[in-house]
C-alpha cells in the first residue's frame, strides 16, 4: 500500500502468512506468449516485500497467455490449392516443362495433426527431380519503423526421385505438425505465421515451389468440420446408383407372410387406451388408422394385361385397380 499513514499500515507478526489475491486480465485481445530470436511476448506477476532498514525482497513469476484461434471458422476450413509450371533453359537448348499442382483440405490446423497433401508432379525435362514438402515458421519483428524477419524449418518430407517423363501423385501424403506455438496475427510488434511449401528440387536450377498459407490454432477441429470438408466426395459416392441398369421386367414382391408374421402384426397394434390419448391430441382417429394400416397385406401383384385387346409395347404395365 502506497499510503504511509498509520491507517494504511498493518503489523505482521513473526510466522508464516499467506494472502490470496487475483488479477483479472483485460478484455482486450492479448498476444500469445512467445519466445523468438529477436524478441518475445511475456507475462508475469511481480511481488515485493518492503522491510524497514532492509532492502526490498522481489519475486517474479511468469505465466502463459494464449489468444485462442478456433480453426472451425469458415475461412480456416477452406481448401488451399495452387498450380505452377517451369521450363528449364540452358543456352539454346530448351527441355520440356516441369509442372506441379498441390492441394490441402483446409487452412487451419493444431499441433499434433497431420496435413494430408494431394499433389501431382510431372517431369517432362531431361533432369532427375525430387518432390518435397516442408512446413516453415516465419517470425516478423517490428520496432522503430523497421522489420526483421526470421524463417525456420518446422517439418519436412521427401518423395521419390522422378526421372525424365515420369509422374508422381500424392494421394493424401501426411506431414505431421510438431509441437509449435500458435500463430500470432494481431500483435503490433511480433507476428508469427506458418506456410506449407510443396516444391520440386531441381539440380542445377531454381526450385519450383508452391506456398500454401497455414494457421496454427488452439481449438482443434470439431467433428462436424470433417463432414463439411468431404461433402463433394460423399455426393459423388451417393450418386453411383445412377449408373445401375433397371431390370427389363419387375420381379414379384415377397409374400406377406415372409415379411410380417401374425404375431408381429397383433403386437404392433396400439392398446385402446394409448389410441384414445393420441386421438385427443390429434384431430380425428388418424393415429389409429395409421397403426391399423401399417401391417396390412399389400395389394395383389399381377403381370397379366387387363386389356389384352389394346396394343402393347415391351414395357411392363402397372395393373389397374
Amino acid at each position: 500500500d502506497d499510503d504511509n499513514s498509520e491507517e494504511g499500515l498493518h503489523t505482521i507478526h513473526s510466522g508464516r502468512h499467506e494472502y490470496a489475491f487475483s488479477f483479472e486480465l483485460p478484455q482486450t485481445p492479448l498476444a500469445t506468449s512467445f519466445e523468438g530470436r529477436h524478441g518475445s511476448v511475456r507475462y508475469w506477476v511481480k511481488a515485493e516485500l518492503h522491510r524497514p532498514w532492509f532492502l526490498p525482497v522481489k519475486l517474479k513469476k511468469e505465466f502463459t497467455v494464449f489468444e485462442h484461434i478456433d480453426i472451425n471458422t469458415p475461412s480456416l476450413l477452406s481448401p488451399q490449392a495452387g498450380t505452377k509450371e517451369k521450363t528449364l533453359c540452358c543456352w539454346f537448348c530448351t527441355s520440356g516443362p516441369i509442372s506441379l499442382s498441390a492441394k490441402i483440405e483446409r487452412k487451419g490446423y493444431t499441433p499434433g495433426e497431420s496435413i494430408q497433401i494431394f499433389a501431382e508432379i510431372e517431369n517432362c525435362s531431361s533432369r532427375v527431380v525430387v518432390p518435397k514438402a516442408a512446413i516453415y515458421q516465419t517470425q516478423a519483428f517490428y520496432a522503430k519503423g523497421k522489420m526483421k524477419e526470421v524463417k525456420q524449418l518446422v517439418a519436412n518430407l521427401r518423395g521419390e526421385s522422378l526421372s525424365s517423363g515420369k509422374t508422381e501423385t500424392w494421394n493424401g501424403k501426411q506431414l505431421k505438425i510438431p509441437p509449435v506455438s500458435p500463430s500470432i496475427l494481431d500483435c503490433s510488434i511480433i507476428r508469427v505465421e506458418y506456410s506449407l511449401m510443396v516444391y520440386v528440387d531441381i539440380p542445377g536450377a531454381m526450385d519450383l515451389f508452391l506456398n500454401l498459407p497455414l494457421v496454427i490454432g488452439t481449438i482443434p477441429l470439431h467433428p462436424f468440420g470433417s463432414r463439411t470438408s468431404s461433402v463433394s466426395s460423399q455426393c459423388s459416392m451417393n450418386m453411383n446408383w445412377l449408373g445401375l441398369t433397371l431390370p427389363e421386367r419387375p420381379e414379384a414382391p415377397p409374400s406377406y407372410a415372409e415379411v410380417v408374421t401374425e404375431e408381429q402384426r397383433q403386437s404392433s397394434l396400439a392398446p385402446v387406451g394409448a389410441c384414445d390419448d393420441f386421438e385427443r391430441a390429434l384431430p380425428g382417429p388418424l393415429f389409429a388408422y395409421i397403426q391399423e394400416f401399417r401391417f396390412l397385406p399389400p395389394p395383389l401383384y399381377s403381370e397379366i394385361d387387363p386389356n389384352p385387346d389394346q396394343p402393347t409395347d415391351d414395357r411392363p404395365s402397372c395393373p389397374s385397380r
